[in-house]
């Protein structure tokens, strides 16, 4: 091939483009991030936290991966809290608050400690095609840069418009520009294209809130880290209080709502459900008279407070009238209106399952351009891209491929190229149907030596997965082999009755009433295992018939899953497919049987036929 300035291009310098841009550099390819502001690299555009319920699942595969989210959030947390602790394994969420400044000075420092990363501040305008396939960029001061794969990240910026009420602004996030030739380029490339909506609250001054009168949310008093590399937090850990609209907010919030951008038709882009606007919560549960909104540090050094709950388009002096409604806020200065923004985005049913575009060879797209939102779930989808980027630019015969029995990114992938979206996508424990043996305690277990055979997981991150590993095994052997007496165990406090075969150690965790400090006084073999592990062995102890039987589930999902089909299928060919099933399977063209089986609509008997014409 001929020389080009670069393997993997990478647009972009949000949580997706951080990711890939690592990632294709960890793998071996020569990479370049290109960002309009190195200043804004890692830049947390909204919500002042990592994490949460099916959030914190991912940033804990970015992690087994040797990403950065989880090392950085290690670095700038400032309350760390496990969500569902009292719940089971299976749907418990790290998640963290961050100091901004923070976030941002450790991810550009990881990014400059990469070897075979360069970061150039460039505004990019357009791509470059040889032969039907993408071959750099073009700049907007004219320039080429040419490369053998490129990872679009572009976030909100593809043409985005921030409303305060009826009044708008061009830009991607307050003080940044926005960009508009790239979307031409993906439309006369055949992709579709639409427009989403998402927005963040207005930003308090903290030195002008009584907080005597709110409530306090403490973190949790041992912080549990989000990296498998991080020993301990050393940052000084903060509160966060909790205020609430009540019905003098909404009277004053539905009062205006012809004010407002959502309801007036300035906005045409769908905004996420999960994470809706003041005004949206108002109609959706219009039988509520308060809603709570959480008050956020945004740092160690700074009183802006950002409070969570009350996202809205709605006019500035109106922000002002309702905000001041509310219990502590009643003298608050606002430092910073509210805002929504809208933006194009790619219907990611456009995309295979390397996130690579199946109309434009060695374009990938990740992160909000594929209709999700949220740093974690950019962040997954930059990981996987920017790997794939690598290899396609290094034609080295491999791909980075991970289905939904895998990981909760492969939840999400497969979700997105199956189904699409209509609406940004928000990734939660719910969406699996594996959550058991997806947790968040054991991704280093079922994701590092996976990235390490693709090669984007390095040697430090490497010996520590085996050093854990070997314990893990160690001590999952010896809790099988130590045993005692059903009448030792009930004596010990166990709910159990007091008779029959022995039990092992393995066998005494799962029962009610064994504590560690009980199976450390029944077996004085066992008290050196670390927290962790003793963690991880408990939950299968106690899981066990589930987590077996979840185990079979994805045995008989693996015979499908492992049936590749070729891009290039004509679908028309395959006797017994009805005119719909057709359209259906040409427009996503799925890459296994198992794909093919999860698009809406697509018939058991379709997929059979399917089978049926691959099998010959």
């Amino acid at each position: 091939m001929n020389n080009t300035d670069y393997d993997v291009i990478v647009v972009g310098g949000g949580h997706a483009g951080c990711e890939a841009c690592a990632a294709s550099a960890r793998v071996g390819a020569k990479t370049a991030l290109l960002t309009h502001n190195l200043a804004t690299i890692g830049e947390m555009s909204c919500n002042p936290a990592i994490g949460g319920l099916g959030k914190g699942h991912l940033v804990r595969e970015i992690d087994a991966l040797d990403g950065l989210m989880g090392r950085v959030i290690d670095k700038a947390g400032i309350q760390f809290r496990m969500l569902n602790a009292s719940k089971g394994p299976a749907v418990r969420g790290p998640r963290a608050q961050a100091d901004r400044e923070l976030y941002k000075k450790y991810m550009l420092q990881a990014l400059r400690e990469q070897s075979g990363l360069d970061l150039i501040e460039a505004a990019v305008e357009g791509f470059v095609e040889t032969q039907g396939v993408l071959s750099g960029v073009k700049l907007a001061d004219g320039r080429v840069i040419s490369a053998k794969a490129v990872v679009l990240t572009s976030g909100t910026f593809l043409n985005g418009v921030m409303f305060i009420g009826h009044e708008t602004t061009i830009g991607g996030r307050v003080n940044d520009v926005s960009c508009a030739g790239i979307t031409p380029y993906l439309k006369s490339f055949g992709l579709r294209v639409g427009r989403l909506k998402t927005g963040t609250p207005a930003r308090l001054d903290g030195k002008t809130i009584n907080w005597d009168i709110l409530p306090v949310q403490e973190g949790d008093k041992q912080p549990v880290p989000f990296s498998y590399l991080t020993k301990k937090i050393d940052n000084p850990q903060v509160c966060c209080h909790i205020t609430h609209t009540n019905e003098r907010t909404h009277k004053i919030i539905r009062d205006n709502f012809s004010k407002c951008a959502l309801f007036s038709g300035l906005i045409t882009g769908i905004g996420p459900r999960y994470c809706p606007s003041i005004e949206d919560k108002l109609v959706k549960f219009a039988d509520r008279t308060s809603h709570q909104i959480f008050l956020e540090p945004e740092g160690l050094h700074t009183d802006v407070i950002y409070p969570n709950g009350i996202s809205t388009s709605l006019p500035a002096d109106v922000q002002e009238e309702f905000i001041h409604t509310m219990e502590g806020l009643e003298n608050v200065r606002i430092l910073r209106p509210a805002y929504a923004i809208e933006y194009d985005y790619v219907d990611p049913q456009e995309l295979n399952d390397r996130l690579e575009c199946k109309k434009v060879p060695g374009l990938f797209l990740a992160g909000q351009i594929n209709g999700t939102t949220g740093y974690e779930e950019a962040a997954a989808q930059g990981l996987l891209a920017g790997v794939n980027a690598a290899h396609r630019a290094l034609e080295d015969g491999k791909e980075f491929i991970i289905d939904r029995s895998q990981a909760y990114l492969g939840v999400m992938i497969d979700d997105l190229i199956t189904k699409g979206v209509d609406e940004p996508y928000r990734m939660f424990t719910s969406r699996s149907e594996y959550r058991l043996f997806l947790r968040s305690d054991n991704a280093d277990m079922r994701l590092t030596e996976k990235g390490r055979q693709t090669g984007c997981v390095g040697d430090t991150r490497y010996s520590v997965f085996k050093a854990k590993k070997a314990l893990l095994e160690k001590y999952r052997a010896l809790c099988e082999q130590l045993q005692t007496s059903p009448r030792e165990l009930e004596a010990a406090g166990a709910n159990i009755r007091a008779e029959g075969a022995k039990k092992s150690a393995f066998n005494a965790m799962s029962y009610t009433g064994v504590s560690r400090e009980t199976v450390n006084r029944l077996w004085p073999e066992l008290a050196n295992m670390p927290d962790e592990i003793y963690e991880q062995i408990e939950i299968e102890a106690k899981y066990a018939g589930y987590i077996k039987r979840q185990m079979a589930d994805i045995e008989i999902f693996k015979k499908d899953e492992n049936l590749r089909l070729r891009e290039d299928i004509d679908y028309s060919k395959i006797g017994g497919l009805s005119r719909e099933m057709v359209a259906k399977l040409s427009k996503v063209r799925p890459s296994t049987i198992g794909e093919a089986s999860r698009i809406p609509g697509v018939t058991p008997a379709a997929v059979t036929a399917v089978l049926g014409f691959v099998k010959k």
